[in-house]
């Protein structure tokens, strides 16, 4: 690990194009005036034109954001066809699964676009373009507004450019601010509402390895599934229907059967949700003394009682799969990242950036003028914070983890408009509408018994290690009357709530009442909590944070302009990034060293038919046994798995594409290595790695596992030697150029 003092700003914030090309996440239209150069030199033969562009196709359009930056996936053929991964898909295999039909243990494979199961709720969003508005916005600020002020004007400002993106058109379209609010981007999208699952392995493959691996490497995990975009007749976004057609893309990438090999180029375009790179060392340390370690707690406690249940059910282990996989995989990067923050001394690093950052503001009295006040603030604010940081995580993590008290907060609108003197009818019926659509989601998927255990644990928790100034009257009150054992707690909550019954709450829908709500202790208690959350936490923090918020704003311009032959970029914020880098190995700590690749090897070593986290289906075990890996075998006769690369991502960007020099997807990103988890604060440049499913693998699960070699037939399949499927177009040009799908022009006809 590098040490040296004099490249602390660059390791930190900066980037040295010739020597760190993996670190950033950049502005995909800037790539021509910041990065081209440096990633010719890695490999790239793509022109910038080809990877972004408004007036013409390119590899951006092949680039979709899942469900508004949940994850990201990519079209893989002239029919809609997208590749994400196995987690992003796994609500929907979830949502379509059931003890007949249990397509997380059996994988699921539709035979025609007839097949293909609905995605409910998923959506699917093109970048149509991106446009710097900093200009437009930053002439209306004034630096004697006070933060609120600010952020007023953003907001109006912003609603009138949003507006005049999409009017008349069916984009919609966001503006997001960057560098701290110092500069600002509008984004232009056109979101597709009709996504369906055309094919994912069983959680044996898509998940193997489980919550142990999860993070780790060596990994084996085909983490991988397959969805479809459909749109109306004239290829324009609409509601599920079965006269919608698969949609026919701009552009789609074309799938890359060479394999992969120390060193080559990668390049990685999707979603990352959110980094902290700019976070100063008071952040970090409330981050991993405070915040961080309460969400472990309460959400350890949650997975423990959540697993209980399913393990007893396997009705209940369907229904539960996906909110478990969910609070897992959080709760493993929260220890994550509080452990590789210390190891990595992210803290000490943080302090020698301020260090240095107030010494060069000291020199000049106009600089102390205008940036002298950047650190205190930031500093004074997480003082203040302190008070209030613990209230808020348990607010958020015990009180609306239980799922009763969650449903109790989407009833309170409702307890408003009932409470009034005349109800407006139609915003009671909004409200009706609206919580009849959360209950058919909630109840699917709900099991009382299990949400009973989880939420009698979570006020245990809450009630001891919150002050109980703080805490609502009405729950102390349920506290004295049932407590000290928080079952009977809990058990009074459900038996007189209407949440816990279905058909009550349908019922109460049909004919609602206010007095009916207002003795509803689930929803009285879920409005005590938030009432006392708005008033005495919310409101006290909102100025700590504008203080905070001011401080880093001033901070990261300081820090731009203090050195101005460094290339920056901004914190992720689900917004449109590509990263550059290679395919590399590395050396987690003394004396141990990590192969860039993992083969079917690594899976049959790990078989454990014991563990659910390492069972192996017997298919894929003849399939190994017999070496049948067909055109997907490495040069050395392997199936190489998953691979690794030094490119810069982040949650969100779950299922973006790896690419290669020529534009052809060579993998999926799926995870990061546990030795960089703090990379989300700081990017950890000799360690911190991407893992990635190897295409290769993928399409052997496809063809020679599922036997679906129908999909691969919608598919651009490439190999640079020696033509290796009939619809080969090994340029980037020809798949630009491609004609329209028949079968597309067949069904509009």
């Amino acid at each position: 690990m590098k040490r040296i003092v004099g490249l602390v700003l660059v390791l930190m914030f900066g980037f040295q194009i010739a020597s760190r090309a993996n670190e950033g996440m950049w502005l995909p239209m800037f790539i021509e005036r910041l990065n081209y150069e440096d990633m010719q030199k890695l490999g790239l033969k793509l022109t910038p034109e080809e990877i972004y562009s408004v007036n013409h196709s390119s590899m951006k359009d092949a680039i979709v954001m899942l469900n508004g930056g949940s994850c990201t996936a990519e079209v893989i053929s002239k029919d809609g066809m997208l590749l994400t991964n196995h987690h992003c898909a796994y609500g929907v295999i979830q949502q379509n699964s059931t003890e007949e039909h249990n397509y997380l243990e059996d994988g699921f494979w539709a035979g025609n676009y007839g097949e293909e199961l609905k995605a409910d709720g998923m959506t699917a969003s093109f970048l149509v373009r991106m446009e710097d508005v900093s200009e437009k916005i930053n002439e209306a600020l004034q630096d004697t507004m006070s933060e609120a002020e600010r952020s007023q004007v953003i907001r109006q400002l912003s609603q009138t450019i949003k507006k005049e993106a999409t009017e008349g058109t069916e984009y919609n379209a966001s503006v997001k601010s960057f560098f701290g609010g110092n500069e600002f981007y509008l984004f232009v999208y056109k979101t597709y509402r009709d996504v369906r699952l055309v094919g994912a392995p069983p959680s044996s493959i898509g998940k193997f390895g489980g919550n142990t691996d999860n993070w780790m490497w060596p990994r084996h995990t085909g983490d991988f599934s397959l969805l479809r975009i459909y749109s109306d007749q004239e290829g324009e976004p609409a509601d599920y229907d079965q006269k919608n057609v698969p949609l026919e893309p701009k552009y789609h990438l074309p799938l890359s059967v060479d394999g992969v090999e120390k060193g080559d180029f990668a390049m990685i375009m999707g979603y990352p949700g959110s980094t902290d790179r700019y976070l100063t060392s008071t952040g970090v340390e409330m981050a991993i003394t405070k915040d961080q370690p309460a969400r472990v707690k309460i959400r350890g406690k949650r997975l423990d009682v959540m697993k209980e249940h399913m393990d007893a059910d396997k009705k209940v282990d369907i229904q539960y799969a996906s909110k478990y996989a969910g609070v897992s995989n959080y709760y493993k990067y929260f220890i994550g990242q509080t452990e590789q923050i210390k190891n990595n001394d992210v803290i000490d690093k943080k302090k020698q950036l301020e260090d240095e950052f107030q010494q060069w503001v000291n020199k000049k009295p106009a600089r102390k003028a205008k940036y002298g006040d950047a650190l205190k603030l930031i500093n004074e604010g997480y003082e203040e914070l302190e008070e209030y940081i613990l209230p808020k995580t348990y607010f958020g993590e015990a009180i609306f983890g239980s799922e009763i008290l969650l449903m109790g907060y989407y009833m309170s609108p409702m307890r408003g408009i009932l409470e009034q003197k005349d109800p407006d009818p139609k915003q009671l019926n909004a409200q009706i509408q609206r919580v009849k659509k959360k209950a058919e989601d909630f109840y699917k998927d709900y099991d009382v018994a299990t949400d009973k255990d989880v939420t009698a644990e979570l006020l245990k928790i809450y009630y001891n290690d919150i002050d109980k100034d703080i805490m609502p009257e009405y729950f102390k009150k349920i506290v004295k009357r049932k407590g000290p054992n928080f079952h009977d707690v809990a058990d009074y909550i459900f038996r007189k709530s209407m949440l816990s019954d279905t058909n009550e709450l349908r019922d109460f829908l049909n004919k609602p009442k206010a007095r009916k709500l207002d003795r509803d202790p689930a929803v009285r208690l879920a409005g005590a909590f938030l009432a006392k959350y708005r008033n005495e936490i919310s409101a006290k923090t909102r100025q700590i944070n504008a203080k905070i918020d001011r401080g880093n704003r001033l901070f990261i311009a300081g820090l731009r302009e203090m050195n101005p032959d460094i290339k920056y970029y901004p914190n992720a914020n689900s917004t449109m990034r590509l990263t550059y880098g290679q395919v590399l190995d590395y050396y987690p700590r003394d004396a141990v060293y990590y192969n860039y690749y993992t083969t079917l090897e690594g899976v049959m070593e790990k078989k454990d038919p014991t563990d659910d986290e390492f069972i192996v289906p017997d298919k894929l075990v003849n399939l190994y046994e017999n070496k049948n890996y067909g055109r997907y075998a490495a040069s050395d006769g392997t199936m190489r798995v998953n691979f690794l690369t030094n490119n810069d991502i982040t949650g969100g960007n779950s299922g973006s594409p790896v690419i290669n020099g020529k534009g052809e997807l060579i993998g999926c990103a799926f995870d990061g290595n546990w030795e960089a988890m703090s990379g989300d604060i700081f990017f950890e440049d000799e360690i911190q790695r991407t893992i990635v499913a190897d295409i290769r693998y993928i399409l052997f699960v496809i063809d020679k596992y599922a036997g679906a070699s129908h999909l691969l037939k919608q598919m651009t399949i490439v190999k640079s030697k020696e033509e290796t499927h009939k619809a080969a177009q090994p340029s980037i040009k020809e798949v630009k150029e491609a004609p329209k799908s028949q079968n597309n022009a067949e069904r509009k006809k």
